[in-house]
């Protein structure tokens, strides 16, 4: 056992990690990730079996091949809740992360180790910058540097100085951010849903039509409360042009006591214990009609099929006790209007709400038109954790642009030894320690080598 463990840590340590860490598979992932996700915006994601027979049908197949077969069986319908996509995006954190312990996390270690001090003139040459000054010492050059913001450490006749040490933690906190992007990503996968509701208003109504669900979605979904429709109503355009739509939601608990309560509309949703209602359709649900001096029936209305043309709403109200007449019901929209059909489909008459007209010897009387708010309802826990990771990506990049620079300067040989070096804005920082040098030895600038390396700072 003990060999097998040696030669699982060896392979995990040569093979399997720096195959993780390569810049080059990463960047192969994420571009798999941006190819799925386009994807999943394309493609509808959770609508019934008969929408993608309708709309991806295998003759003609869409590129010659995309059906709904294609789609149902790859889990195109429902990509981000796929166990490929969870994979891509598991396989892309354990890159992230390995990249992160085998490159960035080297940065910490200025925390937990002493200071590099150079003790030796021959170390100052491999420095973007270093000059040797004829005069010089520590205490001229550390008030210098600290005037401009370094922290200097000082040993013996050695000194080190640096600032901007944020500008190499950034890289560090930018892949922690991506990681916890991910992290709530695959939670809200697991845990959230989406839901649709059509309701009438003036009724009560708790989350059953359940779309799209993750394996663990189920204690996400409210049990203790409902939602009541107080109200719903459209405003329009002087042109009759639907404005804005609106539906007043209270939120009760199962003793009917409200909890909450808010008029939402488009872009303006309900909250409400990890759950958010968006306004997201409306329609027509019934007809108050009054029949000579009956009592006021409230009829239900259909939306009729017109081939995605037009919206228009339909009943049927007979016109005797026996059935043997009617009249059929129709409306476009909210504003009180209906139309009144007879058995020939001759239009007859137009009434308003509020208004009467007669038909087969009767009074028919428009009491109200009653409107349906479409809500859809999404719950994702996840989103809280993706916030904190898109707040920690726009912190990290800050930090990245913070240069870190270094300074070295050492007394040897009656001769006094500055060079220094920066991850960014190199002429700045070349121009900053030429003044330093300058102003410890006026003739400095002539003697500064300012030849460029690809050292990297320890």
């Amino acid at each position: 056992m003990t060999t097998v463990n040696r030669w699982l840590q060896r392979y995990f340590k040569r093979e399997l990690l720096p195959l993780l860490a390569d810049l080059r598979l990463a960047i192969a992932l994420l571009l798999v990730i941006a190819v799925t996700s386009i994807t999943g915006t394309v493609i509808e994601q959770g609508e019934s079996l008969a929408f993608y027979q309708e709309n991806y049908p295998s003759d003609p197949a869409l590129f010659g091949f995309l059906d709904w077969r294609v789609i149902l069986v790859s889990g195109l319908d429902h990509v981000y809740r796929t166990w490929w996509y969870l994979a891509i995006l598991i396989l892309f954190g354990a890159s992230l992360t390995a990249c992160t312990f085998t490159r960035q996390i080297t940065a910490l270690r200025w925390f937990s180790r002493p200071w590099n001090f150079y003790s030796q003139p021959r170390q100052f040459n491999k420095l973007a910058l270093s000059g040797e000054l004829e005069q010089g010492n520590l205490e001229e050059i550390s008030p210098l540097l600290a005037k401009r913001g370094y922290k200097v450490f000082t040993r013996d006749r050695a000194l080190y100085a640096q600032k901007g040490v944020a500008g190499r933690i950034g890289p560090i906190v930018v892949h922690a951010s991506m990681l916890i992007i991910l992290a709530g990503a695959i939670y809200g996968s697991m845990t959230g849903f989406f839901a649709q509701e059509i309701v009438p208003s003036g009724q009560v109504f708790q989350i059953r039509n359940i779309f799209d669900a993750g394996p663990w979605a189920e204690a996400q979904v409210p049990k203790d409360w409902a939602v009541r429709v107080n109200d719903f109503w459209i405003d329009y355009t002087p042109e009759g042009v639907i404005d804005q739509f609106y539906s007043d939601l209270s939120v009760i608990d199962e003793d009917g006591e409200e909890l909450t309560q808010k008029t939402i509309h488009v872009n303006e949703p309900l909250r409400y214990k990890g759950v958010t209602l968006y306004q997201a359709d409306w329609g027509i649900a019934a007809v108050k009609v009054k029949l000579n001096n009956s009592p006021v029936l409230e009829i239900p209305m259909g939306q009729l099929p017109t081939e995605g043309k037009s919206r228009i709403w339909g009943t049927l109200v007979p016109t005797k006790p026996d059935m043997s007449e009617s009249v059929s019901l129709l409306a476009t929209d909210l504003q009180g209007t209906l139309l009144v059909y007879d058995t020939n489909g001759q239009l007859v008459a137009t009434v308003r709400k509020g208004m009467a007209t007669e038909v087969n010897g009767i009074q028919l009387a428009i009491v109200d038109i009653i409107g349906s708010t479409g809500l859809q309802i999404k719950a994702d826990p996840g989103i809280p954790v993706v916030y904190l990771g898109f707040g920690l990506l726009m912190v990290g990049v800050l930090m990245s642009y913070i240069s870190h620079s270094q300074v070295w300067a050492l007394e040897a040989d009656d001769k006094f030894f500055v060079g220094g070096r920066t991850n960014r804005a190199q002429v700045a920082f070349e121009r900053e320690l030429l003044q330093i040098m300058e102003a410890i030895e006026p003739t400095a600038t002539a003697a500064a080598d300012a030849t460029e390396t690809s050292a990297i700072a320890p």
